[in-house]
């Protein structure tokens, strides 16, 4: 069973964890205290019928606490919204603790009033643009040195090279500051850039081929039997031996072109023999011939 001045004894007079005393007065450090001074009828603990206000993210509730569950300590605080009007809430606090000691529901009212003034005045704080104050840490503000002085150091050069030049122009080393057309300065680029591209394209003709001295030889050495056989032959046509003349130009043509498109650094093929058969009419003889 709760006795409540059993309890209030006991906290007061022993040891209480939420009392912290300071040379103005005792106050209490527990959330649910309504007014935040440790006494008799502010204490939340002390008391079996208790309410009180507290907030949570902006939003204001209403506590409420009866003896009847105090048996479950889950269950203990039975929790209000109140809405954001100010005279709304206070009519809200009116309906539920209409048989409560009036001295509590005052203290209660008086809680609501300050608590929504705070809220006020955080919101015009939070349009306020103020400044912040940051701190640097020390590496960033050594790093920023060392480049002020490097950025120091190449502005002095860049006016010394400058300081040099003037100097060479009143001297009369050059002729006078050269300010030229845009358009021509384009001009010339472009002539630079064609130039560039005509080297690159004499460049991209020259090819190296393979020198396979061994076709050729062997295309005049067939040159020479086919005229041989020909002149031999006083049988054959005038047309036959056009055809025989443009295959001959068409073989010739063909292993040119194979050999252009040959690797170079390619190993000599051996020297292939060729066999030639001459047939004379009258004696019906044959003489074999080979290169």
């Amino acid at each position: 069973m709760q006795h409540d001045e059993v309890i209030w004894q006991v906290i007061r007079h022993k040891h209480c964890s939420f009392m912290s005393k300071i040379s103005t007065g005792i106050f209490c450090r527990n959330p649910y205290n309504v007014t935040g001074i440790c006494n008799r009828s502010s204490c939340p603990l002390a008391n079996s019928r208790y309410a009180t206000i507290r907030d949570h993210d902006g939003v204001f509730y209403l506590y409420m606490k009866t003896i009847e569950r105090a048996h479950k300590p889950n269950d203990l605080w039975e929790r209000v919204k109140l809405p954001r009007n100010y005279e709304k809430a206070l009519e809200l606090i009116d309906k539920h603790l209409m048989y409560w000691p009036k001295l509590l529901v005052h203290k209660i009212k008086q809680r609501l009033t300050k608590m929504t003034q705070m809220r006020i005045r955080m919101r015009k704080l939070a349009l306020k643009t103020r400044e912040k104050i940051m701190t640097t840490p020390r590496k960033e503000k050594k790093r920023e040195a060392r480049r002020e002085e490097k950025a120091e150091k190449a502005a002095v050069l860049d006016k010394a090279i400058e300081k040099e030049l003037l100097a060479r122009l009143e001297n009369g080393i050059y002729d006078g500051i050269y300010n030229l057309p845009f358009n021509k300065f384009l001009q010339t680029l472009d002539t630079d850039e064609l130039q560039a591209e005509d080297e690159i394209e004499e460049e991209s003709e020259v090819e190296y081929v393979e020198g396979n001295f061994e076709l050729e030889e062997e295309d005049d050495i067939e040159d020479l039997g086919m005229n041989y056989h020909i002149s031999n032959d006083e049988v054959a046509d005038d047309d036959d031996e056009e055809e025989e003349i443009n295959a001959v130009e068409e073989k010739r043509e063909r292993r040119k072109s194979k050999s252009e498109h040959d690797e170079f650094g390619k190993k000599l093929k051996k020297k292939s023999r060729i066999h030639v058969e001459v047939e004379h009419e009258e004696g019906g003889e044959r003489q074999k011939v080979s290169f």
